[in-house]
C-alpha cells in the first residue's frame, strides 16, 4: 500500500495545517513535561523521553497490525537506510539538555536560532535545495532580531556555548536527514518514525539503568498521585504525537519550515511565561 499523498504535492492547506499541528504539539509538551520535570519534581528526562518512545513503537505498531498505516517489515537492510538519523536524535537529546543547563535564558534563545541557517546551509548541501534571496534575508533577519533581543544579557560561558551549537548542528542535521530518509519507494514517514524509535530506546535505557537515572525514576514518591500518572501519559502521548508532527511538518514541506516553527517554542516570552509560573507540588 503505498502512501496515498506521496503521488501528487500537497496544497497549501495542508502544507500550513501541518506546520501548525507541528507548533501546537510542540507548544502542548512543553507545558506538560515542565509540570511533570518542575511541578512534581520527576527526577528523570531521559524515562520521560523513553516512555515516549515506547508509546511511538506501541502506536506505531498496531496501527500497522490493523493496516490502518503501512511501513516495511524489517530487514538487514533497514539500519543502513535509517544511519544517521538515531545518533542524530540522541546528540540532541543529550546536547539539548546539557546547554539548557548552563546559560541564561535570553541567550540560549538567541544560539537556538542558529539553527534555522543551519538547517538552510545542509539542505543546500545534502538535499541540493535551492532556495531565493528573499527567504536567505528572513533567515538572516530571524537570526539579527534574536541577539538584538537579548542584547542585555550576553553572559560568556563557553562550556554552555559549545552544547548549544552541537544541539544546534544536530537538530538541523536531524530535520535535513529526516527529510531525506521519508522517501515512499524506501521507508516512508511512519517507518522512519518506527524504526528510528526502536534504534533509539535500545541505548537510551541501557544510559539510563547504568547512570542511575531508572533507579531514581522507579523511587520517585509520586506514583501513586493519580493526576500525576495522568500527566506522565499525556506526555508520552504527546511525545509520539510531536514526532509524528514533525515528520509529518518536514514531510509536506521542508525541513527549514519546521525549524522555523519549532524555533518559536523558544520564544522569549513563552519561557518567561513559563518559568515564571513555576509552583512546586509539595510532598
Amino acid at each position: 500500500m503505498e502512501e496515498p499523498d506521496a503521488a501528487r504535492p500537497p496544497s497549501r492547506l495542508v502544507r500550513l495545517l501541518s506546520a501548525l499541528f507541528y507548533g501546537t504539539c510542540s507548544f502542548l509538551i512543553v507545558l506538560v513535561n515542565k509540570a511533570l520535570l518542575t511541578t512534581y519534581g520527576f527526577p528523570s528526562p531521559i524515562v520521560l523521553g523513553i516512555g515516549q518512545m515506547a508509546t511511538t513503537i506501541m502506536i506505531l505498531y498496531v496501527s500497522k497490525l490493523n493496516k490502518i498505516i503501512h511501513f516495511p517489515d524489517f530487514d538487514k537492510k533497514i539500519p543502513g537506510k535509517l544511519f544517521p538519523l538515531p545518533l542524530l536524535y540522541v546528540g540532541n537529546h543529550i546536547s539539548g539538555l546539557s546547554s539548557t543547563s548552563k546559560l541564561s535564558l535570553p541567550m540560549f534563545t538567541v544560539l537556538r536560532k542558529f539553527t534555522i541557517p543551519l538547517t538552510l546551509l545542509l539542505e543546500a548541501i545534502i538535499l541540493g535545495k535551492q532556495y531565493s534571496l528573499n527567504i536567505v534575508l528572513s533567515v538572516l533577519v530571524i537570526v539579527l532580531g534574536a541577539f538584538i533581543a537579548a542584547g542585555s544579557d550576553l553572559a560568556f560561558n563557553l562550556e554552555g556555548y559549545i552544547f548549544v551549537f552541537l544541539n544546534d548542528i544536530f537538530t538541523a542535521a536531524n530535520g535535513v536527514y529526516t527529510k531525506q530518509k521519508m522517501d515512499p519507494k524506501e521507508l516512508g514517514k511512519y517507518g522512519v518514525l518506527f524504526y528510528n524509535a526502536c534504534f533509539m530506546i535500545i541505548p537510551t535505557v541501557i544510559i539510563s539503568v547504568s547512570t542511575g537515572d531508572f533507579q531514581q525514576a522507579t523511587e520517585f514518591s509520586h506514583w501513586k498521585n493519580v493526576l500525576f500518572i495522568i500527566q506522565f501519559l499525556l506526555s508520552c502521548l504527546l511525545g509520539f504525537l510531536l514526532m509524528y508532527s514533525t515528520v509529518l511538518c518536514s514531510y509536506y514541506n521542508s525541513a527549514l519550515t519546521t525549524a522555523v516553527v519549532g524555533a518559536i517554542k523558544h520564544g522569549r516570552w513563552f519561557k518567561i511565561l513559563l518559568f515564571n509560573t513555576e509552583q512546586p507540588v509539595k510532598t
